[in-house]
């Protein structure tokens, strides 16, 4: 594959050999046009700006709707949060914006991060440009789709359990998931705080080995990104790779398994050695993630009252009990409902000890265990996703639980706190695949080491249809 083209574009912003409005004004004309029918973004940004200078000069930047953007309507794919526009900017968006990166909008999501398919979206479902008539993957499925058609451009996206890997998997790009806390999450509109992650998607490595320094490092307004090393994109030589068991052999696509393989051993043909190993603890990674994300968004979205926060309530003469479930009821999606009161439940007097409290000790052995393998092992992979990219008429047949269920390849990294990249791995009846590596605490280097090293063997493909869009 071609080397990122954003370093080529921002060093034409700088010298002046690009007309920026004109550009900008053409950029925004056809997004709006194909947004249309992609509803990849729930808000577009008017004069999106930038600086001619600085490390991203006028590099295109989208953010997930959950992603605070002051003055900008930021709604978390909710229809709870309908008008609100926050009074200051998310810690990465003023990063990038004092980097010169230029705020193009905020992309379509499942209601805050509830989903697989970004089918739980208030403000339309984002649609993949690979065939329009499937998911982009959730819950960041905007941003995965917005940066499979635009050329010039980074998306922050948030991953819970897999949020970024699913949806780069199914649009084709690269999704970068950051060790927790590596990226201040000030100004992003939680899930579960103690597994939300603010990453990056792009086109290729260089263009994540060029914004992570941007907005990783600390920020005394998130205490969880205070305590950690520096980051270092110079990792050391990939030598060992650990395929475990558990992840391979539940993926049911014959076709994606294969490929997966042949992946292995073309990274195989160039020094490093792969081995299958067995992690048992992982298969309990589905349910310990759903009671433990789910007790945390219970406890985060209760602020969502009709009082201080989100829809206003306006019977106020009712019982505050009553007044509280008139806006509930009325302004969350069906699957914010679902998780809300399993949550509530798994946090109930006489259920926390049987469920909350062993799913975070289920959740301190898979950290132990990825520990011990990384002892060994430089890194572990596995496919990004069980299925190519499903059609909506597909989805509406799935049950809830089925869906978690898809989930099983993403969710151990998250819970664990460990970074994770997906690149694209190949194409099936021309619809993406993606491969999943994952790395050890604070060693994001090694996943920019492997993605060049994947990047030799891989030829990317874009949504050629849109490849004019700027």
């Amino acid at each position: 594959m071609k080397a990122s083209e954003l370093s080529e574009y921002i060093t034409a912003v700088r010298d002046g050999s690009i007309d920026l409005r004109g550009y900008q004004e053409r950029l925004m004309k056809k997004l709006h046009d194909q947004n249309s029918r992609l509803e990849l973004f729930s808000k577009l940004y008017e004069k999106p700006g930038g600086k001619n200078a600085g490390t991203l000069a006028a590099l295109p930047f989208s953010v997930k709707d959950n992603i605070c953007v002051k003055d900008f309507l930021t709604r978390a794919g909710s229809k709870i949060l309908i008008g609100y526009r926050p009074p200051f900017n998310a810690t990465v968006v003023e990063r990038m914006r004092e980097a010169g990166a230029a705020f193009i909008g905020t992309t379509n999501m499942d209601e805050f991060g509830f989903g697989t398919f970004s089918t739980n979206c208030a403000f339309g479902t984002p649609r993949n440009p690979f065939d329009d008539s499937r998911s982009c993957g959730g819950s960041s499925g905007g941003a995965a789709g917005s940066t499979a058609i635009l050329k010039h451009h980074v998306a922050l996206g948030e991953s819970t359990g897999g949020s970024i890997s699913c949806p780069a998997a199914f649009c084709g790009v690269i999704g970068l998931t950051p060790t927790y806390g590596r990226v201040s999450r000030y100004g992003l509109i939680d899930y579960a705080n103690s597994l939300d992650k603010i990453g990056i998607m792009a086109r290729a490595i260089d263009d994540i080995s060029l914004v992570l320094p941007v907005i990783a490092g600390r920020d005394r307004k998130d205490p969880t990104s205070m305590v950690q090393p520096p980051l270092s994109l110079d990792g050391k030589k990939i030598k060992r790779i650990a395929v475990p068991e558990e992840l391979s052999r539940e993926v049911s696509d014959e076709r994606i398994i294969s490929m997966f393989w042949k992946s292995i051993d073309r990274i195989g043909d160039e020094g490093i050695e792969v081995e299958k190993i067995k992690m048992p603890i992982l298969e309990f990674s589905i349910p310990a993630y759903y009671i433990l994300a789910s007790a945390e968004a219970s406890t985060n979205l209760a602020k969502f009252s009709g009082m201080r926060y989100g829809k206003e309530g306006s019977h106020f003469e009712n019982m505050y009990n009553t007044f509280f479930t008139e806006v509930r009821t009325e302004a969350f999606g069906v699957e914010a409902k679902r998780r809300i009161m399993l949550g509530t439940f798994a946090r109930m007097v006489g259920y926390r000890d049987k469920y909350y409290m062993k799913a975070l000790m289920v959740r301190r052995k898979i950290v132990e265990e990825f520990e011990r393998v990384f002892r060994d092992f430089d890194l572990v992979a596995s496919p990004t996703m069980p299925l190519l990219p499903p059609e909506f008429e597909k989805i509406e047949e799935m049950s809830p639980a089925s869906i978690y269920a898809l989930d099983f390849l993403t969710v151990p990294p998250n819970l664990a706190g460990l970074p994770h990249i997906s690149m694209p791995m190949g194409y099936i009846d021309d619809l993406p695949a993606g491969i999943h590596f994952i790395a050890p605490h604070w060693e994001e280097g090694r996943l920019i080491t492997i993605g060049r090293v994947w990047e030799q063997e891989m030829e990317y493909r874009f949504p050629m249809s849109l490849e004019g869009l700027n």
